[in-house]
C-alpha cells in the first residue's frame, strides 16, 4: 500500500484535487482510499436516528451501520492517531491511500496553491521537510518554486500528477 497526502490552506482545493486525483486512479483500476484530516467535530449521522442513537445514548465505543450499498464505522477514539497507523489498520487491501491534511506527518505531499486564497504555498525550500515536496499544483501561472509545479490550466497535469504521485507515494509494509 502506498500513501501520498494532498495539503494547502483553507478553501484552496484540497477535497477537490483529492476527488479527481482518486478518479484518475480509479479509471487506471487502482483501489484507492482517503482518509480526511478534520479540524472540527464529524457529524455522525442524524440527530434521532438509529445509529446516532447507538452511538450517542448508548455511548457505545462503534457503531456500524450496514446499508446494502455502504458501511460506516463511526469509533470513538483520539485525534492522535497518524494516518500511516489510520491506512494501516483500516485501509490493508487498497493500492493507495491518499490522505487530506495532516500536513505535519512524514508523508509525500501535493500541495494544492490557490492564488485567489492571499496566502503564500506552505512549501518552504529552506524547511527541513522541503524534500516531502512531490508537487505545487496552482491556477497562478506566475507561481514560481524550486519544486515542481503543475497548472490547472497545463494539458494532462492530472495524469502527470497522478504518475508523479504513485511514484513518489510512501510505501507502507503490512
Amino acid at each position: 500500500m502506498r500513501v501520498v497526502s494532498i495539503i494547502g490552506h483553507k478553501n484552496a482545493g484540497k477535497t477537490t484535487l483529492l476527488v479527481a486525483l482518486a478518479r484518475e486512479y480509479k479509471r487506471l483500476n487502482r483501489r484507492v482510499a482517503t482518509i480526511k484530516h478534520s479540524s472540527h467535530p464529524a457529524l455522525v449521522d442524524r440527530d434521532g436516528t438509529d445509529t446516532w442513537r447507538h452511538f450517542h445514548e448508548g455511548s457505545a465505543e462503534r457503531t456500524m451501520i450496514v446499508a446494502p450499498d455502504m458501511r460506516v464505522l463511526f469509533e470513538r477514539a483520539a485525534d492522535e492517531t497518524d494516518p500511516e497507523t489510520l491506512a494501516r489498520t483500516y485501509m490493508r487491501d487498497v493500492d493507495l491511500v491518499i490522505v487530506e491534511g495532516f500536513k505535519r506527518a512524514p508523508l509525500p505531499k501535493v500541495e494544492v496553491y490557490r492564488k485567489g486564497v492571499g496566502v503564500p504555498p506552505i512549501y518552504d525550500a529552506a524547511g527541513a521537510n522541503a524534500k516531502e515536496w512531490i508537487a505545487i499544483v496552482t491556477d497562478d501561472p506566475a507561481l514560481r518554486s524550486d519544486c515542481r509545479v503543475l497548472r490547472f490550466m497545463d494539458t494532462m497535469w492530472l495524469s502527470l500528477l497522478a504518475s508523479l504521485a504513485w511514484e513518489r507515494a510512501k510505501v507502507l509494509e503490512p
